[in-house]
């Protein structure tokens, strides 16, 4: 019966529009001076097992992606990356002690039609961040994203995560974040007036957190009509 249900599951889930998936990043969230940090991509669907090959048919239509660091005292540096089976790789080595912030962009993606599914026809932005300390001099993550919405980390004196969401650089309220782990566990929690949300990480696991937002704003992307921007971040964290 487990396996039955399972089935079904990925069966839904495989035949829903692609938008149900999200870019993520993943990397060590703690580093060293002068040793190489390795910063991955993936795109799918984590909680489902779901992570698309580089090379096959989903992954190509996202992979038009910038990703870049933001170092300690908010000056950013271009990551390359390299195509691997499921995920993109790139690396970079630390210099000096602080909170690093690694930001991944795609505003360039094809206008979507998805009005069979009751969804509209829409543009998507992608956004995803993720941290790596370096030493004890703790900071918030840097603000990566003034086109679209982004998923900050604030510091914490505690073993209380506290993440802030905001919107072409202004705190997004009221907006619900997803939290998700690999075994279908999931939580929706809401962002209070200052596009902040606090929650504590029960398990050594990896979470991935979510947060889309849709501006209705009508436009055109590459000569196709669409009647709003889907906006969707995450943030990753593997403890």
């Amino acid at each position: 019966m487990k396996k039955l249900i399972t089935t079904i599951i990925l069966l839904v889930i495989t035949t829903t529009p692609s938008f149900a998936h999200y870019l993520w990043l993943e990397t060590d969230r703690s580093g060293s001076l002068d040793q190489e940090q390795e910063v991955r991509v993936y795109y799918g669907e984590y909680t489902y097992g779901v992570i698309e090959a580089v090379q096959g048919d989903n992954f190509p239509k996202v992979s038009n992606f910038q990703l870049w660091l933001v170092l300690p005292d908010g000056s950013r540096t271009t990551l390359k990356t390299k195509a691997e089976k499921d995920h993109y790789v790139a690396y970079f080595t630390p210099k000096t002690n602080g909170t690093y912030t690694i930001a991944l962009d795609n505003n360039q993606i094809d206008v979507l039609d998805y009005t069979q599914w009751d969804f509209g026809i829409f543009k998507t932005h992608y956004h995803a961040t993720a941290k790596v300390q370096v030493g004890a001099d703790y900071t918030d993550t840097k603000p990566t994203n003034d086109q679209g919405i982004a998923i900050k980390e604030l510091k914490s004196d505690t073993n209380e995560i506290r993440l802030q969401v905001f919107f072409k650089g202004q705190p997004l309220a009221k907006n619900e974040l997803k939290i998700y782990v690999s075994d279908l566990w999931s939580k929706t929690i809401e962002t209070d007036a200052q596009g902040i949300v606090r929650f504590l990480l029960p398990w050594k696991t990896k979470y991935t957190m979510e947060t889309t937002y849709e501006e209705r704003i009508p436009g055109s992307y590459n000569g196709k009509e669409y009647e709003f921007i889907w906006h969707c971040a995450t943030y990753c964290i593997n403890q």
